[in-house]
Parts: C-alpha cells; sequence; structure tokens
C-alpha cells in the first residue's frame, strides 16, 4: 500500500521503517524538515500520492496543522489514522473534518514507547466505524501486539489518556520509592531483585530499571509529551477531581523548567533529591 506518515519523532520514523520493511511504499513528512529517506518536503504531495495516512505528532494543535495541508486533497479512498495523543473533544472536530472530504477517518492512540514501537509490541486504541479499523487493519497490524476496539470516536482518546495517568503515577511511585531505598543505603540491584518479588512489581518498573541505573536520560517518552498528555486529562476530567495527577503535572512542570523538556519522563527523579 501506498502510505504516508506524517511525524518523523522517536514513533513516527520507528513506524515509517516498519512499514518499508512491510513491503510499503512510504513517504515520511515532518513539520521540521528532516534528512531520512523517501522524505517530502510537502504534506500536500504525501497525502496525494498515499491512501491511508498516519499522522503521529506532538498535540492537537500538530495534528490540526497537517489537516490544513492535506484536507484539500482528501477523498474518499484516503484512510486517514489519526495516532497522536489527543483530547476526545479534538479527536471528534479531526474525524469531522477529514470526513467531510469523503475520506474515512480512525482514532487509533497507542500505547507503547520506543523499544515497543521497535519490537512490534504497541497497543493500538481504536475508536470509528469497524468498517474502516478493518481497512486499516493490513497495515496496522504487524506494527502491534494489538489492536483493541474501543468505541465511537473520542473514546479510544480518553481511554488512552488515562492510560497515560496510570503510566506517569506508576512511573512516580517507581522513583520516589528507589530514592528512599538510596537514601538508607540500599543498592539498586537490591532493590530491584526485591521489587521483583513484590505486588507492585511492573512491566514499568523493568523497562525502566537500566535507566534509573545508570541515570541515561535519553528519551524513550519525553517530559514534555507526558506533561502535555497530563494537561490534556486534567482538562478532559473538568467534572472530576485528580488530585495526585494535579500534584504530578507540577513536578512535570519543575522538570520542563529546568531545561529537561527532551529527556524521558524518568528523570524527574532527579528532583526527588533535597537541594
Amino acid at each position: 500500500m501506498n502510505i504516508a506518515v506524517f511525524g518523523m519523532g522517536i514513533i513516527g520514523s520507528v513506524w515509517s521503517s516498519n512499514l518499508q520493511a512491510d513491503g510499503h511504499r512510504v513517504l515520511r513528512w515532518n513539520r521540521t524538515p528532516k534528512p531520512v529517506a523517501d522524505y517530502v518536503s510537502s504534506a500536500h504531495d504525501a497525502a496525494e500520492r498515499s491512501e491511508l495516512l498516519i499522522i503521529v505528532v506532538a498535540d492537537p494543535a500538530a495534528v490540526q496543522s497537517v489537516l490544513d495541508q492535506i484536507l484539500p486533497v482528501l477523498k474518499a479512498s484516503h484512510v486517514v489514522v489519526q495516532s497522536s495523543t489527543v483530547s476526545p473533544e479534538a479527536s471528534t472536530s479531526f474525524a469531522a473534518q477529514v470526513e467531510r472530504t469523503g475520506a474515512a477517518f480512525l482514532e487509533a492512540p497507542f500505547t507503547g514507547s520506543k523499544p515497543a514501537a521497535e519490537q512490534r509490541k504497541t497497543v493500538f486504541f481504536i475508536g470509528g466505524a469497524p468498517e474502516v479499523m478493518e481497512r486499516a487493519r493490513p497495515v496496522l497490524q504487524p506494527l502491534c501486539a494489538a489492536m483493541e476496539y474501543i468505541g465511537t470516536i473520542g473514546s479510544a482518546s480518553a481511554l488512552k489518556l488515562a492510560m497515560n495517568v496510570n503510566v506517569a503515577l506508576v512511573v512516580e511511585a517507581l522513583c520516589e520509592s528507589l530514592s528512599l531505598a538510596r537514601a538508607a543505603g540500599i543498592s539498586d540491584e537490591r532493590y530491584f531483585s526485591i521489587l521483583k518479588l513484590n505486588t507492585s512489581h511492573t512491566k514499568l518498573a523493568d523497562l525502566k530499571k537500566e535507566k534509573l541505573e545508570k541515570n541515561d536520560f535519553t528519551p524513550q517518552f519525553s517530559i514534555k509529551h507526558m506533561a502535555k498528555d497530563l494537561k490534556l486529562a486534567l482538562g478532559t476530567a473538568e467534572s472530576l477531581n485528580l488530585p495526585q495527577t494535579s500534584a504530578l503535572l507540577g513536578l512535570y512542570e519543575r522538570g520542563i523548567s529546568r531545561g529537561w523538556a527532551e529527556d524521558d519522563f524518568v528523570s524527574l527523579v532527579r528532583l526527588l533529591t533535597k537541594e
């Protein structure tokens, strides 16, 4: 299939390579030009030359900037797969804009950072018409461990935000717990070996173990992107009181003010030592 991937960040770069390995013809585009193979300087041209369009960019404003460029060329033969993390309200707006052109829209946010994308273990949360999901399945299924159908447009975006709130809070608990053990003179090796025996052991602990041990904060998922997701979650949950999420967002904002926006979100462990 002819596929265009809009967004050459951590995930878009991996997906485009995997799609090419799957035998698809892949065109790549990014808001900031990047020297990558099969790069197309115009989003308009990339869309016009493709059938399935995958958008995986930073935030709702970035998604809208892509749509503004590709809407004029969309037609019934196009399927737009929107995989950026956005609010349910934004997703509904994007779907309406795309569907007015006659093209099909699929909401497909996902869980999993760079290692999961590389290993084809991401999980897609699908919102939209089941028949559109089936049109996209031959492309998306080989990229992931599962495609979970959630419901109508907006439902998958809401679930994705809920999942990221959980991830952020679990990793913060890991960092605070590890910091307490370190302050008591317990080695990281011993801490993680005991954690594996504890009912609170998680896959996230396994994923972040080496980064914490080595103070390696190269991004798998950045502070700035998780902060954005926490803000979207709080905006979506206006009728709810989410005290821990609100407090954690403050910690993320402190990390960003330190110049760590591009670092992995586990790097916030650095804020847990009193100065």
